[in-house]
């Protein structure tokens, strides 16, 4: 069966036909071919399809499509403004917290989640903020040094 849903995603303002079975995942990478947030697991246990979802981070492979009708959606894609990368990103090649690059985008929403709600994080809350999110070449170290780089720009420079 199908269901018409509203979703902001991006800034941007869709009506979509979705089928019951689909994901909120399955929704922006295959219906509006946003395919920087990754299928990993599918059972909420990677993180690597992390978008926030009317401010919180969400796995997007545990949401079904009609239960995010009406939300607003924040993708890898929207985050930086097209003139240069967001201050995450920045952070995130500085450091050297990114390499395969799988995780990476569910692992800067994730970060971008955090800094939204506690812009001076301790090392415990970064920890916390990206405890869903699992990265199988770094180490976490730089990602968390990345993190705590990118709340110090953040919180001295606007980025709109």
């Amino acid at each position: 069966m199908n269901h018409t849903i509203t979703l902001k995603v991006n800034g941007e303002l869709y009506q979509l036909s979705v089928r019951s079975d689909h994901t909120l995942l399955d929704v922006l990478r295959e219906q509006l071919n946003l395919t920087g947030t990754k299928d990993g697991c599918r059972a909420g246990e990677c993180g690597a399809c992390t978008v926030i979802m009317n401010g919180a981070s969400v796995n997007a492979c545990l949401v079904l499509a009609v239960e995010a009708d009406g939300s607003n959606i924040e993708t890898i894609e929207g985050l930086s403004n097209r003139e240069e990368l967001h201050p995450i990103q920045k952070a995130f090649v500085e450091e050297g917290a990114i390499q395969c690059g799988f995780c990476t985008p569910g692992m800067v929403m994730s970060a971008k989640a955090l800094l939204d709600r506690c812009p001076d994080p301790t090392p415990d809350d970064i920890r916390k903020g990206i405890r869903g999110n699992i990265c199988r070449c770094t180490g976490y170290k730089k990602i968390e040094q990345a993190i705590m780089r990118a709340s110090q720009v953040i919180g001295r420079d606007t980025f709109e």
